[in-house]
């Protein structure tokens, strides 16, 4: 049952990755002082529901946060599934990396994939607790 819920699950979140605004989920951070925020972001790449990549920049607050305590949490949901994913997260900032991550849209942001502000946050997955369709499971990956 779990491998089949993992697959669907990762069908969906590989299915929103590139997405700009259409491939969005929530992101999860303690703040500086240690209480949970909520940040939703799209989506760059992904590998189901083992990683997940978002673009940002390096001077905004979701790099300071994960300096801090780099515990996260992704959730993906709608009313037909909630992916829920938690884990650890870092910040990558080498060309190849950041280039390999790039949609059209993040030219809004940044002046291009050589930004010096540009950055990927890559998430990591060690638990989860998946409800598609009319089942639900969590485990540990």
């Amino acid at each position: 049952m779990n491998e089949k819920m993992i697959a669907k699950a990762g069908k969906i979140v590989n299915g929103k990755a590139g997405q700009g605004s259409d491939g969005y989920c929530v992101l999860s951070l303690l703040d500086l002082d240690g209480y949970p925020t909520a940040s939703t972001l799209s989506i760059a790449s992904a590998d189901g529901i083992n990683w997940i990549t978002f673009c940002t920049g390096l001077e905004g607050n979701k790099p300071n946060r994960i300096k801090k305590d780099n515990r996260a949490c992704v959730c993906l949901s709608s009313a037909g599934y909630n992916i829920t994913l938690v884990g650890t997260i870092e910040i990558l900032t080498d060309a190849k990396t950041k280039k390999e991550n790039w949609y059209d849209g993040c030219e809004y942001h940044f002046s291009g994939a050589d930004d010096p502000n540009y950055c990927v946050l890559r998430f990591k997955a060690s638990r989860y607790n998946l409800f598609v369709g009319e089942d639900e499971v969590s485990g540990n990956l």
